[in-house]
């Protein structure tokens, strides 16, 4: 086939998610795998996922593969590191390049988050979203004006690491009282353990049966998530909230009881409450896979000039 694919793969530390879009961008095929640990694991790992795409699809070969890296990403380079989770860390992992060098193919690299970010921007159709991703932490992609912001040392959307209780937990950044101390899978598994079954689903479920603890640590998460939203879109403004993350799994809850907080929280302030911020609430559909599709729709990095 002549016609353009590109392809986008979701690499994480437990598996890597990739999909083939056709040029009208819907998505031809999609491939899931364990994620071999260490460099050559991840490029024998990922380029594995770029052929069985290939052959599923018929194309001689995609123009364009787009990664979701996790760690500090340098997307002009096509460089990661700090993604310990992968058994990647010490020097600048040149990702991109060894991925080209391996499949033939020209590779744009970018944050998991920023990726997600801009797979949201694709199922919204807006081009002015934040997109809060609620797992293990907490962290958020920006597209403003429909340009991904990176911000000026690639720590734009860290909202995880904002302190909101002095006298709070201590946080892995190393401060205390971090929001991702309060609104992350994490701090639900730890509020909450559970055998089985994933921390979010248990509690939300024994909620809904009126388990008062239950209730409480549900309503104090949300609460988290709420104020999480409220300072995002106080800072940006954005059109649309998206939020998506391994606890969006939870699906419309999620959405009912975080937009509840906000109200509780704009009761006292028509100021807030003019702002309307339930409304722009939504939370990525179930199985949709937004950071391998945002990953299928980045730019390569335009070649440095010379001096």
């Amino acid at each position: 086939m002549t016609e353009p694919l590109t392809v986008g793969l979701d690499v994480g530390a437990t598996k890597t998610l990739g999909v083939a879009l056709g040029p009208d961008g819907s998505v031809l095929a999609q491939e899931r795998v364990a994620t071999e640990p260490g460099r050559e694991g991840v490029i024998a790992t990922t380029a594995g996922v770029v052929e069985t795409l290939r052959r599923a699809t018929g194309y001689a070969r995609p123009t364009m593969v787009g990664l979701g890296m996790p760690g500090l990403v340098d997307a002009g380079r096509g460089a990661v590191r700090h993604a310990v989770n992968l058994g990647v860390d010490g020097d600048w992992f040149p990702v991109g390049d060894m991925l080209a060098d391996r499949i033939g193919v020209p590779v744009a690299v970018e944050n998991d988050v920023n990726v997600a970010a801009l797979g949201a921007r694709a199922l919204s159709a807006s081009d002015d979203l934040v997109y809060l991703a609620i797992g293990t932490g907490l962290a958020a992609g920006l597209v403003l004006d429909g340009v991904l912001r990176r911000g000026g040392h690639g720590a734009a959307g860290e909202i995880g690491h904002v302190p909101v209780d002095p006298e709070g937990a201590r946080c892995g950044c190393g401060q205390r009282g971090c929001l991702e101390t309060v609104a992350s899978g994490s701090a639900l598994a730890a509020a909450w353990p559970s055998q089985g079954v994933a921390s979010a689903q248990s509690v939300f479920a024994a909620a809904e049966d009126g388990d008062v603890r239950a209730v409480s640590v549900r309503d104090r998460f949300a609460g988290g998530v709420a104020e999480a939203v409220r300072l995002l879109a106080l800072a940006v403004d954005p059109d649309t909230i998206v939020l998506g993350g391994g606890v969006s799994h939870l699906g419309e809850p999620l959405r009912v009881h975080v937009a509840a907080a906000l109200a509780a929280q704009a009761a006292s302030s028509p100021f807030l409450a003019s702002l309307d911020l339930s409304r722009r609430l939504s939370v990525v559909p179930a199985g949709y896979p937004i950071a391998a599709i945002g990953a299928a729709m980045l730019d390569l990095p335009k070649p440095a000039e010379a001096p």
